[in-house]
């Protein structure tokens, strides 16, 4: 019997993998597909990322620098309105390579990381949790005291557990050009229904141009208008789902939810890598497989973490909704130098985003 299963292999999944097993608990960590793919994710990530891959990771998967961000109300060619730090806000990165990397820190802290392995079960019991999986060789089934559901926004785990869904689903388009593009600046057009398009430039990686939606909106529509409003020819399309909003609970009796199974995402943009790593530390610190119990004070230390970030970063996402008109006198009012972290709506309040805005007003 395992002490901990692992199911999903992203950057969630290798980091509760890595940090469980670095105290010495036999895991095992399932992969459906090859680790990495397909993608179904932005590469563009905060700074933080740095701080949960190893030393060397950065010169492998580093792609750009960004310094800010251009919004728009309209299509490419409309007036842009910057905001800005004057250090580096964020990094474009391989986010493939990452996937792998991680997984492989995993491997390295002693976890079984099996690629090709699909759940297709997931039965709790009061002394254990049973796992089936069809993999290269048949079906095989695991026994295990604890399971990390890790499987993305459409969790396997979850469902068969019979948990509580993420509040909403955004559909997102993903999409690459050959262009090269060394700029600092990405572009984000708030012209997507309730959410926004993008516009990232990965260095000499090409460039990232996405949207995500609500069900029911276009999406495939109005991105083929942000294509053709750039006039570029993009190749590598991939599309995903996006949870936003968390259930009242991402537990049972020996199951616990971490990355976008559990909606640990934030509302404002969707990226959830870094909010899923963090989230897997704080299972990694409270969790204790052979204290099933212990699962709920990861519970309440992931929200504690992270809960009032997403809670203002829902007020920051109906600014998405606001009329044009409102929008253009917000954006122009608000735009210039900032001094608040990508992942950290609270630092809207910050000494260093409060002294940027009161530079504007020297003379």
């Amino acid at each position: 019997m395992y002490d901990l299963v692992v199911v999903g292999v992203g950057p969630t999944g290798a980091r509760v993998s890595r940090r469980v097993a670095e105290q010495g608990f036999d895991v095992l960590a399932l992969e459906k597909g090859e680790i990495g793919r397909p993608l179904a994710c932005s590469g563009h990530v905060s700074t933080d990322v740095w701080a949960f891959t190893g030393s060397e990771a950065r010169e492998d998967l580093f792609q750009n620098e960004i310094y800010g961000a251009r919004f728009h109300v309209g299509g490419p060619h409309s007036r842009a309105y910057p905001f800005y730090k004057r250090e580096v806000a964020s990094n474009v990165i391989d986010r493939v390579g990452l996937d792998r990397h991680l997984a492989d820190l995993a491997r390295e802290a002693g976890v079984d990381v099996r690629e090709g392995h699909t759940v297709t079960s997931v039965r709790e019991y009061h002394d254990r949790v049973e796992i089936v999986a069809n993999g290269p060789d048949g079906s095989e089934t695991f026994e295990a005291k604890l399971v990390a559901g890790c499987d993305g926004p459409r969790s396997r785990v979850r469902d068969e557990l019979d948990l509580p869904q993420p509040d909403e689903l955004l559909h997102g388009v993903l999409a690459f050009s050959d262009e090269e593009d060394h700029q600092d600046f990405v572009d984000v057009h708030l012209t997507a229904p309730t959410f926004f398009a993008w516009r990232i430039p990965r260095g000499d990686a090409g460039v990232e141009y996405g949207l995500a939606a609500p069900p029911g909106v276009q999406v495939t529509r109005h991105f083929e208008e942000l294509i053709d409003g750039y006039e570029i020819d993009v190749a590598h399309r991939c599309s995903g789902a996006i949870p936003i909003g968390p259930p009242e609970r991402v537990t049972s009796r020996r199951v616990f939810l971490v990355g976008d199974a559990a909606a640990q995402t934030k509302p404002f943009t969707g990226g959830g890598i870094c909010y899923g790593m963090t989230a897997a530390d704080h299972a990694a610190r409270e969790i204790d497989p052979d204290r099933p119990s212990t699962l709920a004070a990861y519970e309440r230390a992931w929200r504690a973490d992270l809960e009032r970030e997403q809670h203002l970063g829902h007020l920051l996402r109906r600014a998405y909704s606001l009329p044009e008109p409102v929008q253009r006198i917000g954006l122009r009012a608000l735009s210039g130098e900032i001094g608040v972290h990508m992942d950290r709506p609270t630092s809207l309040v910050s000494p260093t985003h409060l002294r940027a805005m009161l530079s504007r007003l020297r003379p």
